[in-house]
C-alpha cells in the first residue's frame, strides 16, 4: 500500500528551509566577495559588505527554524495518529 503523503506536498517549515538556504547562499557569495581582495592584494570593500556576510548566519537560523517547525509538526501528526495516546 502506498503512503498517503504526496511527494510534492509542502510540509510545515519547507518554505522557511528554502528561504534560509537562499539567504545562506547570498551570504556565502558576499563572504567570498569580501574576502577575495585580501588574497589579491586589492583595496578592501566597504564595511557594509562585512555586514552582508552575516546573511550566512541569518540564513542558517531561518533554515534551522524551518527544520524545528517541520519536526514539531511531524511529532504532532504522529501523536494524533497513535491510537489511545493522549497527553
Amino acid at each position: 500500500m502506498r503512503d498517503k503523503t504526496q511527494t510534492n506536498s509542502a510540509e510545515p517549515g519547507d518554505r522557511l528551509i528554502r528561504a534560509g538556504a537562499v539567504v545562506f547562499f547570498l551570504g556565502a557569495v558576499a563572504t567570498l566577495v569580501t574576502v577575495a581582495p585580501l588574497f589579491f592584494g586589492a583595496r578592501p570593500f566597504p564595511t557594509y559588505m562585512f555586514g552582508l556576510s552575516m546573511l550566512m548566519a541569518i540564513g542558517f537560523l531561518v533554515a534551522g527554524a524551518g527544520v524545528l517547525r517541520s519536526v514539531t509538526a511531524g511529532r504532532r501528526q504522529a501523536r494524533e495518529a497513535a491510537p489511545g495516546a493522549s497527553r
